[in-house]
Formats: structure tokens, C-alpha cells, sequence
């Protein structure tokens, strides 16, 4: 026994003490930027200027907030209605295909898979002129129906590459038992594949949802009304031409970031074990 304590090694001191500072470093690169953005924001316009945007406020000045929120919140309801049907869509399809190609694959499913993931790597740019063509060809241009047709299209291959790893790793006992019970394959997918793949799902919620929440191009590509953008565009269209009203435009950097932290800090611990689950037969 002693020498089983005697063998163990402690960690350096000196190694820990730098990888330590490593990540205290790194968290204040992280956190600088989120620094400004809520000091600014509770700024006055006179206060919130490039001169003085490390210190703190004199003052905690609500007028910023107020007016982003004036310009943004219809903005805000936009993105709400986009991201919300987009993300629970595109997480069920991405279910349903990865159930099939990860529990029955059939002739040639790992060809068709591979180019399903092809679309994960094609660039937004690319699409651009052939997407909006299909939109205006099925009058779905300039809505949000069409703004999120999009996402869902554009978000199945991940959400179907991340249930397929997590349903491959699942025990192929579960579905034969199901079928000696007279089940189908629907129902086996519904009442207990479905249950099981709980991690798997707050894995794409966050995924998606944070995509989605965060885009730009197709916003501003699929939708030219300023009155139905989502709120990342909208927060584009805050700076002036001459002149940019600093604690206005941070005050409603602040409002768009909010959702994407709300979803984080309630699902974040569930981030990792969704994603590591099936990871391991």
C-alpha cells in the first residue's frame, strides 16, 4: 500500500501554476469583449466613446437600452419566429435520418449519407442566386416562412450526422425486441428511440438555435424588408451613416446576445454529454 502512494505522482507545481494563468488569460480575452458591450450599453451617449470605453459608468443610464429596444423588439419577434420552428424542425428530420442511416441502413445509405454531409460544407455564398430563385419560384421570398425553410434545409445534415452518432450507438436489442412485440419500425422510433435521444436533442437545440439566432446573410438575403428582418440585421442597420450612437448600438448588441445565454447557461451542462454520448459501444 505504501509503495502504491509512494508511486503516485503529483502533479508540477510550476506546470499547474502555468496552465492556470494559461486559462486566466484566456477567459479575460473572452470576457474583455462582453465587458464593453454591458459597460457601454449602461453608458450616456456622451460617456460611451472610444476614449473612455474601459472605465466604468458614472452613471447607470437606461436610455440606450430603451432605444435599442424601441428599434430592435419588433426585430427581436422576428428571430423568435424563425429560430423557435427552424430549430425543433430541423432537429425532428435530423432524427428521423439519422434513426434510418444509423439503425437501417440500406443499399448504398453510406453514399447518401456522405453527400448529405456534403451540405454542411458548402458555403452560404454559393447557394445564394440558386435559393433565392427556388424562394420567388414558391412565393416565399421576403418572409419568414421562407427565412426559415432555409435554416431547416441548411441544418439537416448536422442535426442528422449528430443523431446518427448518438442512435449507432445505442444497442440494436432495443429495436429487435420492439419488433418481437409486433412493433414497427415508426413506432420503435417513436416510443423508444425518441425518449432515449433526449441528449442528442439539446445538442442540436444549441447548435441550431445559436446558428440561426446569430445569422446574417441569409436574413438579410431572403428578407429586404427592414420591418421583418431578424434582429441581427435590424442591429446592423442601428449605426448611422456620420455618426453612430455608441451605447445605443451596444445596448442592442446586449438584446441580441441574451437568448443564445439564456440557452447556454440552461442547457450548457447537458452540451458535452450529448455530445460524447454514443460515443463509446
Amino acid at each position: 500500500m505504501k509503495h502504491a502512494i509512494a508511486g503516485r505522482r503529483r502533479p508540477p507545481i510550476l506546470g499547474s501554476a502555468a496552465g492556470l494563468t494559461a486559462l486566466v488569460l484566456l477567459a479575460a480575452l473572452f470576457v474583455l469583449p462582453v465587458y464593453v458591450m454591458v459597460t457601454a450599453g449602461l453608458k450616456s451617449a456622451a460617456q460611451a466613446d472610444a476614449a473612455q470605453m474601459w472605465e466604468l459608468p458614472e452613471r447607470i443610464d437606461f436610455a440606450g437600452l430603451t432605444t435599442a429596444w424601441e428599434a430592435l423588439g419588433p426585430n427581436f419577434g422576428n428571430s423568435l419566429l424563425v429560430v423557435l420552428p427552424a430549430t425543433v424542425i430541423s432537429s425532428v428530420l435530423g432524427a428521423l435520418a439519422g434513426y434510418i442511416f444509423g439503425k437501417l441502413p440500406f443499399r448504398f445509405s453510406n453514399v447518401l449519407f456522405g453527400l448529405m454531409l456534403m451540405g454542411m460544407f458548402i458555403p452560404y455564398q454559393v447557394i445564394l442566386v440558386p435559393m433565392v430563385r427556388f424562394l420567388v419560384s414558391v412565393n416565399l421570398y421576403g418572409s419568414l416562412t421562407g427565412l426559415t425553410l432555409v435554416h431547416v434545409v441548411y441544418g439537416i445534415p448536422i442535426t442528422t450526422l449528430i443523431f446518427r452518432n448518438y442512435f449507432a450507438g445505442l444497442p440494436h436489442e432495443l429495436i429487435e425486441a420492439g419488433q418481437i412485440d409486433g412493433a414497427s419500425h415508426w413506432s420503435i422510433f417513436r416510443r423508444v428511440m425518441l425518449p432515449l435521444a433526449l441528449p442528442a436533442f439539446v445538442v442540436c437545440g444549441i447548435f441550431q438555435f445559436t446558428n440561426i439566432w446569430n445569422d446574417f446573410l441569409f436574413g438579410i438575403t431572403v428578407v429586404p424588408n427592414p420591418t421583418e428582418q431578424p434582429i441581427t440585421v435590424a442591429l446592423n442597420n442601428l449605426s448611422g451613416n456620420f455618426s453612430v450612437q455608441w451605447n445605443t448600438v451596444m445596448a442592442g448588441a446586449l438584446l441580441a446576445a441574451i437568448p443564445t445565454a439564456v440557452v447556454y447557461a440552461a442547457l450548457g451542462k447537458f452540451f458535452v454529454r450529448g455530445l460524447t454520448a454514443g460515443a463509446v459501444k
